[in-house]
Formats: structure tokens, sequence, C-alpha cells
């Protein structure tokens, strides 16, 4: 019921914003119905070659992964998690699945939250923030990590996983968020350059994956048997822009729509505009919020970091992304990507209210 409701609210937004563009882009809502496809490129830049090596990947890394992960009770589908939702993570996750209903959550749902923290929103984060606000950052992704886990419980449970299940498939995830908290604390400028290093280490694996995948294609030679043909790539991201026709409409309405509320809640938190405007944009993708960094307060500034660890792009790609694989998922994204941004904001906002008080 829920999903049919998303849906009908996305094909309206899709309908205002192609009226809109018929009509001059008037309501500035045109703009973000164009926008769904002029992200096609993008999109299909960070994922077609990893969704074409994912095969191949999980093939090589099964015979590690797969034993190591069995011998702790995990299904190796947990280390899909590590690469975002749409950078291979899903396609990872199902192919070393066990149990396919834990493939589709640490796909879907630990994906678009803890792969996409890792491989995404630190590595970009960082090298688009001023370095004077890197500590401030790294703060709020530490809140941010800390607070994960009430979202990947809530998404857990609704994908009807059990509450010990769902803790204990999640154990190398929160090692590994332990690893990262003590990092980004400890030598903060290091894991810096490590998650860059990282970023573009993935780079080159997505780019070496498109090349073959299109040698493939446009020559029938197969120089790495097992890879997903790039059509049936191509046509996750065809779907993703679909829905982000209506999507994005929908998305800057419920933006405008929120505005005025967020900003009385931001002087009730302490929080000025900027900050308030880049937790509402991060919803759909995280890029405006750090290109307005430097505007927050520190408090914002803190804030929007933690928040960015589990909401960033949750009415974008994210949304699209799990709609053209599997829409009956869609109630337990939300779940884990909302309840989780709530939790790390309200947790950065009591952390500095109590030092502060501290302080004081």
């Amino acid at each position: 019921m829920m999903n049919q409701a998303l849906m009908i609210a996305m094909a309206a937004g899709a309908v205002l914003g192609g009226m809109d563009r018929m009509f001059g882009n008037r309501l500035g809502l045109g703009e973000q119905f164009e926008k769904g496809f002029h992200l096609l490129g993008s999109m299909a830049l960070s994922m077609v070659g990893m969704i074409c090596l994912a095969p191949v990947l999980a093939n090589a890394l099964g015979r590690v992964i797969v034993p190591l992960y069995q011998a702790v009770g995990v299904d190796p589908a947990m280390f899909g998690s590590f690469l975002a939702i749409d950078m291979g993570g899903y396609q990872l996750a199902k192919e070393l699945a066990a149990n396919p209903q834990i493939g589709s959550y640490a796909g879907l749902i630990v994906s678009a939250v803890f792969g996409c923290t890792l491989v995404f929103t630190i590595p970009v984060g960082m090298g688009m923030i001023e370095s004077s606000d890197r500590d401030s950052f790294a703060r709020g992704v530490m809140l941010g990590l800390a607070a994960m886990p009430v979202g990947l419980i809530a998404g857990g449970l609704a994908c009807g996983l059990s509450l010990p299940v769902c803790l204990w498939q999640n154990v190398p995830v929160f090692l590994l968020s332990l690893l990262l908290l003590v990092g980004l604390w400890r030598i903060p400028h290091r894991m810096v350059r490590g998650f860059c290093a990282a970023a573009e280490g993935i780079k080159w694996v997505i780019t070496v994956g498109l090349m073959l995948a299109a040698v493939e294609s446009l020559t029938g030679w197969n120089p790495v048997p097992g890879m997903a043909p790039i059509e049936e790539a191509m046509g996750v991201v065809a779907s993703i822009g679909v829905v982000m026709l209506g999507s994005l409409p929908m998305a800057e309405l419920l933006r405008r729509a929120l505005e005025r509320p967020f900003h009385w809640l931001g002087g009730r938190l302490g929080l000025n505009t900027q900050s308030i405007t880049g937790m509402l944009v991060s919803l759909v993708t995280a890029l405006p919020a750090l290109s307005m960094y430097h505007q927050m307060d520190r408090r914002g500034k803190v804030t929007v970091g933690a928040f960015l660890v589990s909401g960033t792009s949750l009415l974008a790609a994210h949304l699209g992304f799990v709609i053209s694989t599997e829409p009956e998922l869609l109630g337990a994204l939300m779940a884990a990507k909302l309840s989780g941004a709530l939790a790390a904001a309200a947790l950065a906002i009591w952390v500095q209210r109590r030092g502060r008080a501290a302080a004081d």
C-alpha cells in the first residue's frame, strides 16, 4: 500500500515536472525533471562497471569471504554492504548471499547507509570541504556512525529479520565502524588520505569494468568470462533515471513545504538556516550540503555531518535503485535511513549541548 502510494506520488511529480518544463520552468520543477536525465551519465559512470564486474568479484572473493564469514555465522552477503548500494554493493551482496533475504538487506539497506558512507560520503566530503572544517565533519561522521545501528536495526526489522539475527549479521559492519571511529578521532588526516586513495581505487575498478563490458558488447569478445552484460547494467541505471523524473520534483516540493517548519525547528535547536537547508537537500544528494558547508555554524557542521551518514540520497538515487530492483523493500529503506539520520542529528545536538554545558 505504501509503495503504491509513493509510486503514484512520483508519477504525479513526473507530470508536474514535465508540464512545468513545457511552460518555461516557472515553478522550478521542470529543472528538477530534467535533472533526472542529466544525472544518468554520472550514475552510469559510477555504477555500470561495478555491476558488470559483480559476478566476477563474487566468484573471486567468495573463495575467501564465504568460508570466513560462515565460520562466524554471518552471511557472506554482508561483505557487499561495504560498497554503496549504487556502486555494486547490491549486486555483490546478492551474488555472495547464502540467504536471499539477508542478501537483499545487505545490498539495499546496509549498503545504502554504511557502504555509501564508506566509499562516497567520507572521501567526497573530505575532498570538497575546506581543511578548516574537516575536524567538524569528522566529528559529525563519528556521531553518525555511532547512531547508525538505530537505522540498521529499524531497516532489518522492516525486512522481516529478527533483532538477534539483525545484530549478529551486522557484527562485521559494527567492527569496521568502530575502527573508523577510532581512526577519525586519533588520526583524522591519515584517514582522509586513506579514504581518498580507496575512492580512487574503486574508481579504477569501475572504469576497468566499464571498458571490458564495452569491448564485449562491441566486439563479442569476452576478455573476462562471467561478467554481466553492459545492457543489463544500463537497464538498472535507466530504471533509476525514470524514477528520478518524478522523485526530484516531488523532493523539491517537499523541501519547500518543510523549509519554514524546519527553520523554526532550527531556531529551537540552535542551528542556522544553512544547516537546516543542508540536511533537507542532503535527502536528495549530499553534494549541495557539502558545497554550503562553510556557511554553517559549528554546531550545524557537526550535525549535518552526522545526518549525512544515514540520510544522504534517500529521495533520489537510493529510492530509485530500490524501486528498480526490489520495490517491496522501499519501506525498509526509508525506515533505516530516516531513523538513522534523525537519531544521528539528535545525538549530535545532545552531545554538543552537553559539551557546552560542561564548558560553562
